[in-house]
């Protein structure tokens, strides 16, 4: 038994009144950061204890977006106990059905259904007061877009960026900015969705919601670890997303098409931040699982927003074309045959 985790059944035991022989933990999830999850089994019924370091995953926006949204009435975890110092943060349990798992048995309109849910939910949460949030802003986007070719062109697979990459870089930065902001879950997925026990949609994993683009959090949630929903089922989606974001109030009368274009943009700034992070966390962490499991959905989310975006006649067209051209001649073959080598390495 680790020091941390001694002291985590102790928190939990002094909390209620519980001998720590009676501390029934069970690890349940950890994630793509320093944070375990575990379910805490009572006579009453049980709860999920967050463990977050707070020298590497500081939990003060967790709890206050926490209370912030669930004043508001947004099916966030009910949070019972928090103890910021050390990292110890006691939840709901909302059960263990992911929406990811949810859908997986459904027919298609049924998975459609669920989806609208899931913007309905989504445009919800942009509505919410933003002021205490940190903004997006250059510097940030340009920080993550750089995880793409410092982590993955340099370090793993090392060969050099797109030739216009500095161009393509700040003209993508200047479309996400450009977008209306609102406020963004920042991980909005059907990972990060759970189905609880009503059948109610509930939402988790919110502590990095930032000011940002209005099309990033729709985006994310079609465009995730997932192999790409087709043309029809997204377009459906998204605009029911447009009418939940128009009758909130957080956008105004913008057509289809612009909404369209405003999500390909967050999803294409998003899936090459993913492709760089992914490597970092296969390099810099030892997790590699990211990488060998999801790395080439997002490729596929990449080209997608790429090729919407040239289809539609984007001002910045021939940026893109040549991105597309670079993605498939040199960044696709490079990362197949790096990923086959990886998975060698772990079996």
């Amino acid at each position: 038994m680790s020091d941390r985790f001694k002291a985590l059944t102790q928190w939990i035991a002094q909390r209620h009144a519980l001998d720590e022989q009676q501390c029934s933990l069970t690890a349940v999830a950890d994630d793509a950061s320093f944070r375990r999850y575990y379910r805490l089994t009572l006579d009453n019924g049980s709860r999920i204890i967050m463990d977050a370091p707070p020298e590497k995953e500081p939990s003060r926006s967790f709890v206050d977006i926490a209370l912030a949204w669930g004043k508001q009435q947004l099916p966030v975890p009910a949070l019972y106990a928090a103890d910021l110092s050390r990292g110890f943060i006691e939840l709901e349990d909302l059960g263990g059905t992911l929406l990811t798992d949810h859908l997986t048995p459904l027919d298609k309109a049924q998975r459609i259904k669920w989806l609208e849910r899931a913007m309905t939910l989504s445009a919800r949460i942009a509505a919410q007061p933003a002021q205490a949030l940190p903004p997006y802003n250059t510097q940030r986007l340009g920080m993550e877009l750089d995880l793409f070719p410092q982590w993955a062109l340099e370090r793993w697979l090392g060969i050099a960026a797109p030739p216009q990459w500095q161009q393509q870089r700040d003209t993508l930065i200047h479309q996400v900015l450009s977008q209306p902001q609102v406020t963004t879950h920042r991980d909005f997925h059907c990972g990060n969705l759970m189905v609880d026990a009503q059948q109610r949609l509930r939402v988790i994993d919110f502590q990095g919601a930032w000011h940002g683009a209005i099309g990033y959090d729709p985006g994310s949630l079609l465009r995730d670890r997932n192999a790409p929903w087709d043309d029809e089922i997204q377009r459906h989606v998204f605009q029911h997303h447009h009418q939940a974001a128009l009758a909130a109030g957080i956008t105004q009368q913008h057509s289809l098409e612009q909404y369209l274009s405003w999500i390909d943009e967050a999803s294409a700034q998003r899936s090459l931040k993913v492709l760089g992070l992914f490597c970092r966390l296969a390099q810099r962490d030892g997790k590699p699982r990211y990488l060998l499991n999801y790395e080439h959905f997002f490729l596929a989310h990449l080209k997608q927003a790429l090729s919407a975006m040239v289809a539609r006649g984007d001002a910045n067209a021939t940026l893109w074309e040549g991105l597309l051209a670079w993605l498939e001649s040199e960044f696709e073959p490079a990362l197949i045959d790096a990923l086959a080598r990886l998975k060698e390495q772990q079996q």
